[in-house]
């Protein structure tokens, strides 16, 4: 379902990525893991279209994406990738179920039919108590459900994280972690997780190690 070809990146004389190959089928969990500075961060990065490649292709499907204009780029990226992050970026000022709604909401969805969907995403999630909570009122592993809960909202083809148990304690850490593999059997949705967490990274369909902008 995507398919990395000849990726490569560099910032000024920083050789990032070398050559990346790489192919990630419907409804696999990935992980990608390698010391810091490895490139992890800067693949997902290109994978998920936040980040161009100076050479390369990078497919969803049969559409090649790197060459899309900008705003298609955006409308692309926002039906068909969603995004969890280890610091959550949940907006402060709006309660779960707004924060769960924006993604539909950027895409013109309706008002009453966003709701509707993130109340039954969140409480799939468990978090049918805490709709109308803010961030600031919930616990961490809470906020990470709701963030959860956000990239789900288009059911996008794939959902990228970047360290998303990083923040949390183990026993949150581990909940997330099942739910990832939930959401899959549920809804059919294919992850690529960047992890320094050795217990999600051997536990994905399939590990894959980088090395100095190389997978190895």
């Amino acid at each position: 379902m995507i398919r990395a070809v000849n990726i490569g990146k560099s910032y000024g004389n920083l050789e990032v990525l070398k050559d990346i190959n790489l192919e990630i089928q419907t409804g696999e969990v990935i992980s990608i893991v390698g010391a810091s500075g490895a490139g992890k961060t800067t693949l997902l990065q290109i994978l998920g279209t936040l980040d161009k490649a100076d050479e390369g292709e990078v497919w969803y499907d049969e559409m090649e994406v790197t060459s899309l204009g900008a705003r298609k780029l955006s409308e692309f990226r926002n039906r068909n990738i969603g995004f969890i992050f280890q610091f959550h970026h949940l907006l402060p000022e709006f309660t779960s179920i707004e924060n769960v709604c924006m993604p539909a909401l950027i895409s013109g969805a309706k008002k009453s039919v966003s709701e509707k969907r993130a109340a039954e995403l969140l409480d799939f999630l468990g978090l049918k108590d805490r709709l109308l909570h803010k961030p600031a009122q919930l616990s961490g592993g809470e906020q990470q459900r709701v963030a959860v809960a956000r990239a789900l909202m288009n059911q996008p083809k794939a959902v990228l994280a970047d360290e998303p148990s990083g923040n949390l304690d183990t026993e949150n850490a581990s909940e997330l972690h099942k739910m990832f593999f939930r959401l899959r059997d549920e809804f059919g949705q294919t992850f690529v997780i960047v992890t320094h967490n050795d217990e999600l990274a051997s536990s994905a369909d399939r590990k894959i190690v980088m090395k100095d902008g190389l997978l190895i």
